[in-house]
């Protein structure tokens, strides 16, 4: 009995598969406006996190102060 061949490559990715589908649906532009709008929604999501740590901080630093007087 013979062992399988090992492929040299690695098989593609859901996220290659995605953005082969894409690519072959959308033109240019679209593609660009849809990857720009993905970029705002992470960046957006960032900046809700970052305002709530800050908002953590803030809290803490104020119950800090009432406690200290």
């Amino acid at each position: 009995m013979q062992a399988a061949p090992v492929r040299a490559h690695a098989l593609p990715t859901v996220t290659h598969a995605l953005r082969a589908v894409e690519s072959l649906l959308l033109s240019g532009g679209q593609r660009t406006a849809r990857r720009n709008a993905w970029t705002a929604v992470l960046e957006d999501r960032r900046r809700a996190k970052d305002r709530v740590e800050a908002q953590h901080v803030l809290e803490a630093v104020a119950e800090h102060r009432s406690s200290a007087t």
